[in-house]
């Protein structure tokens, strides 16, 4: 008798455990428990916001191209081209412009035809006719104020070849704060809308995500969606999210200073760089963001 009362109480202790991580219900089942905070009427609002902001980085490449029969006149000539440019923009300041230089060389072989007509490189060190170098610059606007001057000065550089100008937006860490923020507030005008409209009050907040997941999934698995909102997002103005800074961009401001004179009278002239001057405007990026707010009902 003792004994069995023993074996019962270890498959007890056995079965414990195994019973506690068993899940409450099956995913597809046709009755699943619901979470906690729908054992009352609830509305589940997803707040989608979005804002037009400026461009505020530009981005360019040059490269300068030189042959030369000795590889030391030739990286030194490609090296004093793109010296030239560097400081002419380097004068802006690295928190306006950031420039990045680098000169690569190889050589270039005597040619000759083979057997079936076609021309190729006599690949032999003894073979070397010239050698060409390269150098490229990479160039960081990091004021797109001052994108058409310095664009300009490339031009005027007179470079082998001259890269497209790209843009792109990096919001600052107070804008996305903002914009969050607005998307939560977005998230109750529409719950606020959604329980008027059904002839109901809205009651006290039961969940918040920020993430918004809650609210773009299936919570209870096998049932279907429930949110309320969704559809275009809210647009906001530009002056919410990016605040002071949103306000002195939009006001007048006068055109950016010419940029220091370099030593020596390196970099070109003011009259090449405002011959070269063309018409560069940042375009418009969108940011966007969402949030889950799920509310009880009353």
């Amino acid at each position: 008798m003792r004994r069995s009362f023993a074996f019962a109480l270890l498959l007890a202790s056995i079965a414990t455990p195994v019973l506690a991580q068993t899940p409450p219900a099956t995913i597809g089942d046709r009755y699943i428990p619901a979470p906690w905070w729908m054992r009352d009427p609830v509305i589940a609002s997803v707040g989608q916001v979005r804002v037009e902001i400026q461009a505020n980085r530009a981005f360019v490449s040059a490269s300068f191209q030189s042959v030369d029969r000795s590889v030391t006149e030739a990286s030194r000539a490609a090296a004093d081209q793109v010296r030239a440019l560097s400081q002419a923009l380097s004068a802006y300041g690295a928190d306006k412009v950031r420039v990045e230089t680098s000169v690569t060389t190889r050589p270039i072989y005597d040619q000759y035809r083979d057997a079936d007509g076609v021309m190729r490189d006599n690949v032999r060190a003894d073979r070397v006719a010239r050698y060409q170098a390269d150098a490229a610059v990479n160039v960081t606007v990091r004021d797109v104020a001052l994108i058409e001057r310095v664009y300009a000065t490339i031009v005027a550089s007179r470079p082998t070849a001259i890269g497209q100008v790209n843009f792109n937006l990096e919001p600052e860490n107070s804008w996305k704060a903002n914009l969050q923020a607005e998307a939560m507030k977005d998230a109750r005008r529409r719950a606020e809308a959604a329980a008027t409209n059904a002839g109901a009050t809205l009651g006290r907040v039961k969940i918040i995500d920020p993430s918004g997941r809650v609210c773009q999934t299936d919570v209870l698995a096998g049932w279907p969606s429930y949110a309320a909102g969704g559809g275009p997002a809210t647009s906001v103005d530009e002056v919410v999210v990016m605040g002071a800074r949103a306000e002195a961009r939009m006001a007048f401001a006068p055109p950016p200073p010419p940029p220091a004179p370099t030593a020596g009278g390196a970099g070109p002239s003011e009259a090449d760089i405002q011959a070269a001057r063309l018409a560069l405007q940042p375009p418009l990026r969108t940011l966007t963001d969402s949030a889950c707010v799920i509310y009880g009902l009353n």
